[in-house]
């Protein structure tokens, strides 16, 4: 399976590090740290169902930032 580009891989990373709220992506039983771009290369494939859950002091700011990059890039996110 092919895994995202890396442009949305580094958009994602870069806009997760933008907020101090905690931003985990979860797939299948694994967690992965948004903030770490290597995480998100061994990780984030085109397809596939992911949850992301967000936690912290601005975390409505965050979501709302994070569906629209994943969104920019044609991946499929639910924000729980």
């Amino acid at each position: 399976m092919p895994s995202a580009n890396n442009t949305a891989i580094v958009e994602i990373s870069q806009t997760a590090n933008q907020f101090r709220s905690s931003i985990v992506l979860q797939y299948d039983n694994k967690y992965i740290d948004v903030k770490s771009i290597l995480g998100l290369f061994t990780t984030l494939l085109s397809s596939g169902q992911y949850e992301l859950h967000v936690h912290g002091p601005d975390e409505d700011e965050a979501k709302k930032a994070m569906a629209e990059v994943f969104a920019k890039h044609q991946l499929e996110i639910a924000i729980v």
